[in-house]
C-alpha cells in the first residue's frame, strides 16, 4: 500500500492517505514518546557518555547519563514517570501533522510521477531507488511545515528542574517573544540536510526489504501453507528501514538537536555544560573537536531502538489504516 501500484485499483483519496498517516503517526508517537526523551537528553550531554571519568580538555567532566537503563533511572528518581512524556503534546502534534503531509506527499509524487517515467524504475529492483527520491522530497516538505512544532517539542523535552516552560502555548509565546519568529526555525539547514536521505532511505529501504521479502518468503509460505500476517510482514521490513537509515545520517541528528536549544542555555545548566554555536559547521567542529568523533553518535543505541519501533509501526500502522479504508470502497 506504500506507494503508487499501477496494477492494482485502489480508490484511495489524497485525505485517506492523510488520514492514514495521521493515524499512523499519533499511534506510534505514543508508544515511542519514552526512547524520544532519552534519545534527547544523550544528544544534548557534552560531558563523555561511558566514563563519567573521561577527560574532556585537559578537566574531569562527570556525565549526568551514562548509559541507557542509567539515565532511565536518573529521569525516573528526580522528574518522575511524566518526564518520559515530557513534550508529549507538541511530539503529537508533530507525529500527526508531519504523518499525514508525509504520506500523502509521498502517495501523490509516486503516482505522479509514474507516467513519465520507465518501466524499469518504477518497478523491480530498481524501485527502491524512485522511493527514495519521492521519500526524500515528501519528508522535507513535511520537515519545514512542522519544523516550529519541532522546536517546541525539543525545547520542552530539553528542559530540567525546576521548568523554563509549562505548556506548549508558554514556551511559544517566550520563545517568540525573546527571539522572533526565526526562533522557530533554528537548524533548519541541518535538518534538511538530515531529512532528505533519512526519508528517502525509510522509503527506499522499506521497498528493498518488501521486494527482499516477497523472493525469500513468499514461496516458502505458499509451499508451507503457513500465513505470516501483513502486519508483521510491515512492521519487520518497517524496523530494518528504520534501523539503517538512523544509523546513515545520525550525525546529522544529533547536530539539528545542538542547534534547536541554542539560546535555551538557561534551562539546561542542571545538566551539565552549556554550549553556544555559530553554525552548523562550527557546532561539528566543536563537537569533534571537544568530544571525538564519538561525540557526532552520543545516545545512538537510544536513538536506534527509536528507529526500529518508530519506523516499524509507522509503516505496520499506515498500511492498515489503508486497507481500513479500503473497505470502504468495498
Amino acid at each position: 500500500m506504500v506507494g503508487y501500484k499501477p496494477h492494482l485499483e485502489s480508490r484511495l483519496s489524497p485525505l485517506d492517505h492523510g488520514v492514514a498517516g495521521a493515524v499512523s503517526g499519533m499511534a506510534t508517537r505514543a508508544l515511542m514518546q519514552p526512547f524520544d526523551v532519552l534519545k534527547i537528553r544523550f544528544q544534548l550531554q557534552f560531558e563523555p557518555v561511558h566514563d563519567p571519568g573521561e577527560s574532556v580538555q585537559g578537566s574531569r567532566a562527570k556525565s549526568k547519563y551514562t548509559g541507557i537503563l542509567q539515565a532511565g533511572r536518573t529521569i525516573y528518581i528526580e522528574e518522575g514517570t511524566a518526564a518520559f512524556w515530557k513534550g508529549h503534546v507538541p511530539a503529537q502534534a508533530l507525529s500527526v501533522v508531519f504523518g499525514m503531509l508525509q504520506f500523502t506527499t509521498f502517495e501523490y509524487l509516486t503516482e505522479t510521477a509514474h507516467p513519465f517515467l520507465s518501466k524499469g524504475l518504477s518497478t523491480g529492483m530498481a524501485k527502491p531507488f524512485f522511493h527514495f527520491v519521492c521519500g526524500g522530497v515528501s519528508g522535507c516538505v513535511a520537515t519545514f511545515a512542522c519544523q516550529p512544532i519541532d522546536i517546541v517539542r525539543t525545547r520542552l523535552v530539553a528542559q530540567g528542574e525546576p521548568k523554563l516552560y509549562h505548556s506548549s502555548l508558554q514556551a511559544v509565546r517566550m520563545m517568540y517573544g525573546e527571539a522572533g519568529v526565526l526562533t522557530f526555525f533554528k537548524g533548519l539547514l541541518p535538518t534538511m540536510l538530515q531529512v532528505f536521505p533519512h526519508a528517502g532511505f525509510q522509503f527506499g529501504f522499506y521497498a528493498l526489504f518488501k521486494r527482499v521479502w516477497e523472493v525469500v518468503m513468499d514461496q516458502p509460505e505458499k509451499t508451507s501453507g503457513i500465513h505470516v500476517p501483513t502486519a508483521l510482514k510491515s512492521f519487520t521490513c518497517g524496523a530494518l528501514s528504520g534501523l539503517c537509515a538512523k544509523t546513515a545520517v545520525y550525525p546529522l541528528d544529533l547536530v539539528k538537536k545542538r542547534l534547536q536549544v541554542q539560546g535555551f542555555e538557561e534551562a539546561r545548566k542542571s545538566f551539565g555544560k552549556v554550549q553556544r554555536y555559530n553554525s552548523m559547521l562550527h557546532c561539528v567542529a566543536c563537537t569533534v573537536k571537544e568530544e571525538g568523533i564519538r561525540g557526532m553518535y552520543k545516545g545512538l543505541w537510544p536513538s536506534t531502538l527509536k528507529a526500529i519501533g518508530t519506523v516499524g509501526f509507522t509503516f505496520c500502522f499506515y498500511e492498515k489504516a489503508c486497507h481500513f479504508l479500503e473497505r470502504r470502497y468495498l
